[in-house]
């Protein structure tokens, strides 16, 4: 039922073996042994008594904690019976799921359910419905069954944790009975996923995103990459420094045990087979059995500890989150359409009360995907839309729905673009009711009132005739906020109150495709001049920006003497001007942005608050306002670079030289601003050029001093990205060294 035994100690694991792990890791220990003395034997003997007789005082037992069978998380108590036979023991399995060990219950109860508690001491009607089993078609609030030395497992609602609550209870609604009980510890620590490293691309293209350890047996394997190429590969577990062809073979994600074929960006789950866990093994490859070799790898962490258990009854769900409200969700989604050129799946239904809506994708988990009402209503219109935008949140394994309201196609600043409703004074209206990762395919469902009373950023849905509605799919950016819709929009007209209005052919959607076979533009440094022309212009896709950077672009970034965010190199002492013609009108987001020099890599200085501007040294481009605020001094006119036919052709030019030969340069009435900058002593070796009001539109400026080489300083800039892989390869081969002299 649940599987999670820990080796005796991580240093002296043995991988797949009959051998005590201390004889077949160490093969010198015997020696060493033998030449200890009788004194040594009695004082460790004596050591290992006291300890053991410590354990037993702190109610601990080494059976438990050296050579554990059945691992079902962190232990919380026993049930308290008060009546209807309540009986089992309760783990907190991870922070959103509970684990009933051989839960009992006579079901006699008239309306009775899981109920969690965080505000009340004591198990009181101010609770939470945990649904079990969670199926919505048997219809919402079913209570609960009899049951009999059951194994049970709950989810939390999303946003929730097991942590920060205080009871668990069956519990009687119709009467306000509680029939048992068990109490929260205080500082109870649940078992946390782990998030291991990306895969080493070694050979056949093996790639991926960060790996997640899920479960003592459970690897999320997300935007998998592989050609498929290889004869005889398969994933592939063991022991030692480095991967071997003393492993074993792990299926994939379908359960198969055959040749592994290509993957291109897909998230996938695996699990080892047999009793092994990730205590047992050092590392997982993708490895070619036939020519013993490693296409690649990720490591396992020696010092793993309070992982979840893998409990097969719940198998593929750790990554869903379900509310206990709006039961029969499901059964209300009879209305379907494809958008964004089929990308996108819409599924909605309603009640009197809320719009329920499922948004379905196969998108990466930097991707969201949106969905709302247009600015106009008589026309598709992103300018003035209300929108929730959607997505998985990696970093903290949870699906999340955010508002916002578009009031220009720009960056959020100042309460004027795409804005979190929060950022101007409303809150988030949309709540998630489902998530789940599966196939490569992103699913979120939520729900949003008809009528929120958020005047200022929410619009009311009209249940009866169509809407005009937009959808789009775009990059996150680092805060977990939407970029750019660079992955495409679309638009339609539905009706919100209609029944069975289905109109997908199928639920399959179309992957959102990356451009994978243009390589990415060389980085462009400027040198050897005192002025600099700084324009606005589109960031060259993945090709541009984002390689350069490392950094999703928000569409647009700036361009200096006709290049796309070349790196500056400048020297201390002297002078520099930039000629600014990056917009002036403050009223429009779109087409106001300052310049400025600073140590902040994201810059935006107008978005930050007081803590925020502290920590910022800025060198140029910004005063101190009379009554203690900032104002930006380098805001022209507007000139933008411009697509000549309308497409960008990033993806469909050779160079960056012919991609330039495709965009002109558009300016509005007004003159450039002029930004004056003596570099001083003490500015740092890397600055940046950077809007005052925008984030992530610029890049470095590189400060030398009068003598320096800038030969030299430009060949050690060129060098920084290369010294990682001699590095990586020394420490490989002084791995392997040392493993062939150990053998």
């Amino acid at each position: 039922m649940a599987s999670g035994a820990r080796a005796p100690a991580a240093p002296g694991r043995e991988f797949n073996s009959g051998r005590p792990a201390s004889t077949a890791r160490r093969p010198a220990l015997q020696f060493c042994l033998s030449s200890v003395t009788v004194l040594f034997r009695f004082i460790w003997l004596f050591t290992m008594a006291a300890l053991s007789f410590l354990l037993l005082l702190l109610g601990l037992q080494a059976t438990v904690t050296f050579a554990q069978q059945d691992y079902y998380g962190a232990y919380i108590g026993r049930f308290k019976n008060y009546a209807h036979g309540i009986a089992g023991t309760v783990y907190a399995a991870s922070e959103d799921t509970i684990f009933i060990k051989d839960f009992s219950y006579d079901g006699q109860g008239p309306d009775a359910f899981f109920w969690i508690g965080y505000e009340t001491p004591q198990p009181s009607p101010q609770g939470i419905l945990l649904p079990y089993p969670d199926d919505r078609s048997r219809g919402p609030d079913k209570v609960l069954q009899r049951y009999s030395g059951a194994d049970i497992v709950l989810r939390l609602p999303a946003g929730l944790k097991v942590q920060e609550m205080k009871w668990l209870s069956i519990w009687c609604r119709r009467f306000t009975v509680n029939f048992g009980d068990v109490f929260i510890p205080e500082r109870l620590v649940p078992p946390r996923k782990v998030q291991l490293g990306k895969f080493s691309t070694l050979a056949h293209g093996v790639s991926s995103g960060n790996i997640v350890i899920l479960n003592t047996k459970t690897f999320y394997i997300p935007n998998f990459h592989y050609d498929g190429g290889g004869p005889d590969a398969f994933f592939w577990v063991g022991n030692g420094s480095l991967p071997s062809p003393n492993g074993v073979k792990v299926p994939d994600e379908t359960g198969s045990d055959d040749v592994l074929g290509g993957y291109r960006g897909k998230d996938i789950e695996i699990t080892l087979p047999g009793s092994l866990t990730v205590y047992d093994i050092d590392w997982l490859s993708v490895w070619c059995v036939q020519y013993r070799h490693n296409f690649g790898w990720v490591a396992i962490p020696p010092n793993l500890d309070n992982i979840p258990p893998y409990l097969e009854l719940s198998r593929r769900q750790d990554q869903a989150q379900r509310v206990p409200s709006g039961g029969g969700v499901a059964s209300q989604l009879t209305n379907c359409r494809t958008l964004v050129d089929n990308k996108l799946r819409v599924s909605w239904g309603s009640d009197s009360h809320h719009i329920y809506v499922e948004l379905s994708a196969e998108i990466s988990e930097d991707d969201w995907m949106g969905f709302g009402l247009s600015g106009d209503q008589s026309r598709p219109l992103m300018k003035g839309a209300d929108v929730v935008v959607a997505f998985y949140d990696a970093e903290e394994g949870t699906y999340r729905a955010q508002d916002y309201i578009i009031t220009e196609k720009a960056q959020c600043s100042r309460g004027q673009g795409v804005c979190v409703d929060e950022e101007i004074g409303g809150r988030n209206d949309a709540q998630v009711i489902s998530g789940k990762r599966q196939n490569g395919v992103t699913t979120v469902t939520f729900k949003r009132p008809i009528i929120t009373g958020d005047n200022r950023a929410d619009r009311p849905y009209i249940i009866n005739g169509g809407v005009q509605v937009i959808a789009a799919i775009g990059p996150l950016n680092s805060r977990k906020q939407a970029n750019y819709h660079s992955r495409g929009w679309g638009a339609g007209v539905i009706d919100f109150g209609a029944i069975n209005d289905d109109r997908c052919a199928d639920r399959s959607v179309t992957p959102v495709v990356e451009v994978i076979n243009s390589q990415p533009w060389p980085r462009r440094t400027i040198s050897g001049t005192n002025q600099f022309e700084a324009k606005i212009g589109p960031t060259g896709g993945k090709r541009g920006y984002q390689a350069v950077t490392d950094i999703a672009s928000w569409g647009i970034a700036w361009w200096i003497n006709g290049q796309l965010i070349p790196e500056l190199y400048v020297r201390r002492g002297e002078t520099y001007t930039f000629i600014v013609e990056g917009g002036n009108d403050p009223s429009n987001p779109a087409e106001y942005h300052p310049l400025y020099i600073t140590d902040d890599k994201e810059g935006g200085f107008a978005n930050k608050d007081a803590v925020g501007r502290r920590q910022e040294r800025v060198f140029a481009g910004v005063n101190a306002g009379a009554i203690g605020g900032a104002i930006p001094t380098a805001a022209g006119r507007a000139c933008n670079y411009k697509p000549r036919s309308g497409i960008d052709m990033a993806d469909k030019v050779a160079t960056f030289e012919e991609y330039a030969q495709t965009l002109e340069v558009k300016c509005q009435p007004g003159q450039p601003a002029r930004l004056v900058w003596t570099v001083q002593a003490d500015t740092p070796e890397t600055v940046y050029y950077q809007c005052y009001t925008h984030r992530n539109l610029g890049w470095k400026i590189h400060v030398l001093d009068p003598e320096e080489s800038l030969q030299e300083r430009q060949q050690d800039d060129n060098n920084d990205a290369a010294t990682a892989r001699p590095v990586l390869v020394s420490l490989l081969a002084a791995a392997l060294a040392a493993l062939l002299a150990g053998w």
